[in-house]
């Protein structure tokens, strides 16, 4: 029980000199590469960069004891950060201090609500977020954080916004004060980072990026002619304090809560099974994720950290360097702790030109266009779902593309349950296998009397009508030779009541007709039904079978049923035989 909720427990007792020299090495590549990414995804979030080095200490050692992947590398993340902005900016609150705090406050209430969902075992509720919805939103966010990001090329000064045209807009406004200085800089650090990511993704270029940042500044006298640069940062251990609970404010922070809480969630789970398929030894627990998340949020948000969750850059770095167990993220953790006592003075000159850098190479990545291609060759509905949250999150809002784009993906959802595929059948000559006569037209052989359709989804409320109105034009286009309608419900799982009845009154109406109705294949689930409604009684349980091929061979020649035949065809739990 112990280990369910600490899985440190489980790698810890066999711990040996090989993890440790793994652990080791992975954990400093890592914290090197936080210590500037930690910064740059604080300057997104709207905070002082300071914070993404707390982001970077305390939620990776809570995240290494809770949680059970062993390569996940936890921190602060562009995505969130993004997430965050576009929340909290949105509340118009008056004074750095004022945002401070209400930020230390959402990562307490996203991790309440990730701690609470995993309790709860919620963890299933990220499959409502489909790739296409995600794939739409990431990019349409990676999109808005690289034009967030040009102020700090351009050294200009930019109203940030959340939605495209407006942040565009502002851009172009401000043209007039480019630097000329702080764009050469900027420019010469995206070059540097995408060639240095194309010789090895193993350096850690940021950190050189910073540390050249830092000497051109020095060097060349830039910050007086008008290169702004991070300035002053407090070094130390972040101060514990309990972030200040804002009741007033509650209601409008919840609904960011929630979708920075799932997505990240998503996020990471969808990182850590894609490392899971590499390592045998362990495996992933969705509902622990989820409580390791929660606490690695509540208890950064004590020592003044960002919304946390899974990096894919830097997980990627992690397995790659060796990683074998969450010691790796201590040494890590190490690495900015260090960084935090002693090296604080160092990052003073840093230009943000550096760190917006640093981000738009990071986030450009993120903008997929291969998959949404591959979407349109093959299914177009997604593709427009897609789309459609893309464009939504540019143009309306982040918390509105994601929020929309669930939604759009759970109508499509009902739309194709509503409407579910249905088959006319045929026997395959010589055989006793009954296929698709669209798709096997010259092998099928039908009988003018016997109509055999297949219904490939649940029957509900939501699709009755639909299967009514295929039926009858089916049986119209045989009629009047008509005299069987047998239903494969191989593919049916359950009948709900308003089906039940819609069934009832159908059979009523053929037998009017002079034509049977039987089913055959039913599940166990469907015959239950069946039974427990009464339907049985309509239908008669000698039109009850287990193959198609008895079924036609009964209508037929009244070929009767053998005992085992009549046994499992009509077996159930309201009624056994």
């Amino acid at each position: 029980m112990l280990k369910r909720f600490f899985p440190f427990l489980s790698w810890m007792t066999t711990y040996n000199r090989s993890h440790f020299y793994g652990d080791i090495i992975a954990g400093a590549t890592v914290g090197i590469m936080l210590v500037p990414q930690g910064m740059a995804y604080a300057m997104i979030a709207g905070m002082p960069p300071i914070y993404g080095l707390y982001s970077a200490l305390v939620p990776q050692v809570v995240y290494a004891l809770t949680g059970t992947s062993r390569q996940l590398a936890v921190g602060p993340v562009a995505m969130d950060s993004l997430l965050v902005a576009a929340g909290v900016g949105a509340l118009e609150l008056t004074g750095i201090e004022s945002y401070i705090a209400t930020v230390l406050f959402l990562s307490l209430l996203i991790g309440s609500i990730q701690l609470g969902l995993g309790l709860l075992k919620m963890g299933f509720f990220v499959n409502f977020l489909s790739k296409p919805v995600i794939s739409g939103f990431t990019s349409a966010a990676a999109i808005l954080i690289g034009l967030s990001q040009l102020k700090h090329i351009l050294g200009i000064d930019v109203f940030q916004s959340s939605k495209i045209h407006v942040l565009v807009g502002n851009i172009f406004e401000s043209l007039g004060q480019v630097n000329f200085y702080t764009l050469i800089l900027g420019i010469m650090a995206i070059v540097f980072i995408f060639a240095m990511n194309r010789i090895s993704k193993k350096i850690p270029t940021p950190l050189f990026v910073v540390i050249l940042g830092i000497l051109v500044v020095l060097l060349f006298g830039l910050q007086s002619k008008g290169v702004f640069v991070v300035g002053d940062i407090p070094g130390g251990f972040p101060s514990f304090q309990v972030p200040e609970i804002q009741l007033d404010i509650l209601g409008e922070l919840f609904p960011i809560a929630i979708t920075v809480a799932l997505f990240g969630f998503m996020e990471s789970i969808s990182i850590a099974k894609t490392v899971e398929e590499k390592h045998p030894e362990y495996e992933l627990d969705a509902n622990q994720e989820l409580r390791a998340l929660g606490m690695s949020n509540i208890m950064g948000s004590f020592f003044q950290s960002l919304p946390v969750s899974g990096s894919f850059s830097r997980t990627a770095i992690n397995e790659q360097s060796g990683a074998k167990t969450g010691m790796a993220l201590i040494f890590s953790a190490i690495i900015i702790l260090v960084t935090l006592l002693f090296l604080t003075p160092l990052f003073q000159n840093l230009p943000n030109a550096a760190l917006g850098a640093i981000i738009i190479v990071s986030v450009y990545g993120l903008i997929d266009i291969a998959y949404p291609m591959a979407l349109w060759k093959s299914r177009k509905d997604e593709f427009f779902l897609l789309v459609a949250t893309f464009l939504i999150t540019l143009s309306i809002g982040l918390i509105e593309g994601i929020l929309l784009g669930v939604l759009l993906s759970l109508m499509l959802l009902v739309y194709r349950i509503s409407r579910p595929h249905m088959a006319v059948l045929g026997r395959i000559e010589g055989t006793d296998y009954f296929k698709n006569v669209t798709r096997f037209p010259e092998e099928v052989q039908i009988d003018a009397d016997k109509l055999i359709i297949r219904f490939d989804g649940q029957l509900y409320f939501g699709n009755k009508d639909y299967f009514k109105k295929q039926l009858h034009k089916q049986v119209r286009k045989k009629e009047p030779a008509l005299k069987y309608v047998i239903l494969n419900a191989e593919a049916i799982n359950y009948i709900d009541s308003s089906a039940t009845f819609m069934l009832e009154q159908m059979v009523n109406e053929l037998k009017l007709k002079g034509i049977e109705f039987l089913i055959t294949g039913a599940i166990g689930p469907t015959r239950d039904v069946v039974h427990s409604s009464g339907l049985i009684e309509s239908i008669g349980s000698q039109n009850l079978f287990v193959q198609t091929h008895e079924a036609v061979d009964y209508c037929s020649n009244h070929k009767s049923k053998s005992k085992i035949q009549e046994r499992i065809s009509l077996q159930s739990k309201t009624k056994s035989l």
